[in-house]
């Protein structure tokens, strides 16, 4: 892995080259994972005689909908399937790391786009729950000289939620490849003198592995679940239940 950025693998020779780079190829990756888990976990459902299968997938769902409507309202349940590509997406793009690869979410292009996701639609009900009027005038609210701050306020959501993710996945690809390297050269300080077997980096044994466990496997599932949280908390603001007098 680069510690610099995604590589560029290849060119589509059309529109004067579109670079594909490890972002995207890993990305589809991660989306044909999911699709073909959607496919396996739901094909065959029966209600008389569910197979363990179809309970875990019962089970994850029921979970995740609890969730949604939590921390939306019973109101936004229709957000389930964008929550839960959003977590399945985030989580095993971070997680790609165990295998060597690089993670989608380790690139600011993928968390900027979560974060504009969230933050069209946090825009969108507020002009449809509000008018254009009352969406205008909530920028000037409780006073107008409170519109910098404001409109402030309104942008530093999605900019602290990319740079959140992104900072989290980056740094942890960047600290296992610094780790890596250290490994790599003490174990040539310290086992150099000996004939071929000091050409072999055995002290990247082991302690790499501790490393990917935290940010290949806790990390992943911390960073997902936050930015899906932040996600819910945020959108479901904007998208209130309506009052009963309504």
């Amino acid at each position: 892995m680069n510690v610099r950025g995604p590589k560029i693998l290849f060119e589509i020779p059309v529109l004067g080259g579109i670079p594909i780079t490890e972002t995207i190829l890993n990305g589809w990756i991660v989306v044909a994972v999911v699709t073909i888990f959607c496919f396996i976990l739901g094909r065959n459902l029966s209600t008389r005689n569910p197979s363990k299968r179809q309970m875990l997938a019962e089970k994850a769902v029921t979970m995740l909908r609890d969730l949604v409507k939590t921390t939306m309202g019973e109101h936004n349940l229709f957000f389930l399937p964008y929550v839960g590509a959003l977590f399945s997406y985030s989580i095993l793009s971070s997680m790609m790391g165990i295998f060597g690869l690089r993670a989608p979410t380790g690139d600011i292009n993928t968390t900027v786009a979560f974060a504009l996701i969230a933050f069209f639609l946090i825009q969108f009900y507020g002009i449809k729950n509000n008018g254009l009027g009352g969406w205008l005038k909530g920028f000037i609210e409780p006073v107008p000289f409170m519109l910098p701050l404001n409109l402030v306020g309104e942008l530093a959501n999605p900019i602290s939620m990319a740079f959140r993710h992104f900072g989290n996945i980056a740094s942890g690809i960047v600290i296992t490849i610094l780790i890596y390297g250290a490994l790599a050269g003490l174990s040539r300080i310290v086992l150099g003198w000996i004939p071929v077997i000091g050409s072999i980096p055995f002290l990247q044994v082991g302690i790499p592995a501790f490393l990917s466990l935290y940010f290949d496997l806790f990390s992943s599932f911390l960073q997902a679940y936050i930015i899906s949280m932040l996600t819910m908390v945020y959108v479901g603001n904007a998208n209130e239940a309506p009052s009963v007098s309504e």
